[in-house]
């Protein structure tokens, strides 16, 4: 299930059941778990760590040195998770001493030409659009959908369950469970379809639609919509999740 014609770096390690394809390159300091399928012409460079049951396509390079002139050629990993599907010409740059590691999660789908920058994390269950790049030290909650060619600016955290737009840009922080779109990019609406196919309840939707009123239709400002939250809305962990998530934001989040 090697090809002859793929390059293995013999001190990489390559678990059971792994499809190589021709001409893949596979650095030293690799490590490959079982199941994995990786086709002609990819890359897996140094410090790349590969779980389970991905399927990497064509052109993708995972484990390439940061775009960052602040690194130093420090140890540090590209981290990818069980059963992704990493599609063409897909990057993964390896992380640098900020955080050592950039991580993309499990079950997720990263379509053709998408970048992800040193030290970003990207969580379980995301599906990131054509020609997206994300800049680095970002956060992507777990299932989120970011839609093709979106720009997003270093240190920005994406919340769980949102949809974004095609073609946005951003450098504020997207709060959990809403839509993100228009030019400036603003809130614009809850994900009420998304909630409703991944199973939470009219109840639950209803009280995280109060939330964002409160945040983005009251006039209060952020701090004081946020106490307003906590004594109006039933608390749940959806909403535990969006106060945090607000609270805690060190952009800010998009208006």
């Amino acid at each position: 299930m090697i090809s002859p014609l793929a390059y293995i770096h013999p001190e990489a390690k390559i678990g059971e059941n792994v499809e190589i394809g021709p001409f893949v390159y596979i650095d030293k300091n690799v490590v490959i778990g079982d199941n994995n399928t990786v086709m002609p012409n990819a890359n897996i460079l140094y410090g790349s760590r590969i779980g389970n049951g991905n399927t990497i396509f064509p052109g993708a390079v995972i484990g390439a040195i940061p775009q960052d002139l602040k690194f130093r050629g420090e140890e540090t990993t590209a981290e990818i998770g069980d059963n992704n599907i990493i599609r063409e010409n897909v990057t993964v740059n390896r992380g640098t001493a900020a955080k050592g590691k950039t991580i993309v999660g499990n079950n997720n789908l990263l379509m053709e030409g998408v970048h992800v920058a040193h030290d970003a994390i990207i969580g379980n269950g995301c599906i990131i659009g054509n020609s997206t790049k994300m800049a680095g030290e970002i956060i992507i909650d777990d299932n989120a959908i970011i839609s093709g060619a979106v720009l997003m600016h270093q240190f920005c955290r994406v919340g769980g369950y949102v949809m974004i737009q095609g073609g946005s840009r951003f450098s504020k922080d997207i709060p959990p469970y809403i839509i993100a779109g228009r030019e400036p990019i603003t809130y614009s609406g809850i994900n009420i379809i998304g909630l409703r196919r991944r199973g939470f309840s009219n109840e639950v939707i209803e009280n995280i639609h109060n939330a964002y009123r409160i945040i983005y239709q009251s006039g209060l400002n952020i701090t004081d919509a946020l106490v307003k939250i906590e004594t109006d809305v039933p608390m749940s962990p959806e909403i535990e999740y969006i106060v945090g998530f607000i609270r805690n934001s060190e952009r800010g989040i998009i208006k």
